[in-house]
């Protein structure tokens, strides 16, 4: 499986996580069991990273939202942003550019009409977060 589709992947299941609190084991099994032959590695790693560093991505997330409170957002834009974030931050060799487009791409197929361009213009706006300049400065595949 792709970096593409193992986020759409994670997507899915930080979507379903909003919903289910605490999604159980067994279902996480029955997840995988139904997509057998599929690179699960980078999708844990992704539902994993955002699980564990949420409180962190939220808050940088709401310090770059002008007027927009981060419960009011849309619940896929929300997590597009965490998957993002949590890329920029933590992810190893992710140019700053590409984790924008991606988090585009996902809007574009599965977030609503403004998706996109919210998304867009939030994670611009992130991108001069210092923790991901000094990143970004570091990083020799941008």
């Amino acid at each position: 499986m792709g970096r593409r589709k193992s986020r759409e992947t994670a997507l899915q299941i930080l979507f379903q996580l909003e919903f289910n609190d605490i999604m159980e084991e067994r279902s996480l099994d029955r997840f995988w069991k139904d997509r057998k032959g599929q690179n699960s590695e980078y999708v844990q790693e992704l539902i994993s990273g955002v699980v564990s560093n949420k409180d962190e991505i939220d808050s940088l997330i709401q310090a770059y939202s002008k007027n927009w409170r981060l419960s009011r957002m849309l619940c896929i834009d929300r997590n597009i942003m965490r998957l993002a974030v949590y890329e920029l931050l933590f992810g190893e060799g992710m140019p700053v550019a590409v984790a924008i487009n991606e988090a585009v791409e996902l809007a574009k197929k599965f977030g609503g009409n403004e998706s996109a361009k919210f998304i867009n213009g939030l994670l611009d706006a992130l991108s001069k977060e210092p923790r991901i300049q000094k990143k970004s400065r570091g990083n020799t595949n941008e």
